[in-house]
């Protein structure tokens, strides 16, 4: 069993240059194109504030109505195209790395886990919403 204070490590290279990658990270109207871990899901709405004290908002819901929730948080700590921090509303810390490589950038993200859910769990669902976000922004 792992320890449940153990940070958890997803990460995916983007074809696309580090300023893209931000824009479609952070912008409102193309974060609920790509925020779902599945396509039985989707993120109808979406706000953010990027920048220390900001705050963002996602809604995450299941396509038939049966469930939703919004995943919302506030900032701690951003530098542009490189490192977004911030802490989610149950106070665990997500933190976010923009590594650009010419025309490809990486995207490292590490959260604490919640105590629900097993942890590979958790991290094949992120996961799957990163690799969602590889794939919108490299259409």
């Amino acid at each position: 069993m792992e320890p449940s204070n153990q940070a958890i490590t997803v990460e995916a290279t983007v074809k696309a240059p580090v300023k893209k990658v931000w824009e479609f990270w952070t912008k409102p109207e193309h974060i609920t194109k790509w925020c779902q871990a599945s396509d039985d899901w989707h993120a109808p709405y979406a706000e953010n504030d990027v920048r220390v004290g900001g705050k963002f908002k996602t809604t995450m819901a299941a396509k038939d109505g049966s469930m939703s929730f919004d995943f919302e948080g506030v900032y701690i700590n951003v530098e542009e195209d490189k490192l977004i921090e911030y802490l989610i509303a149950d106070g665990r810390k997500v933190s976010i790395s923009f590594a650009a490589e010419g025309n490809e950038t990486n995207v490292t993200e590490t959260f604490d886990p919640e105590d629900t859910n097993p942890h590979e769990m958790q991290k094949g669902g992120w996961q799957a919403i990163l690799d969602n976000f590889r794939k919108y922004t490299e259409q």
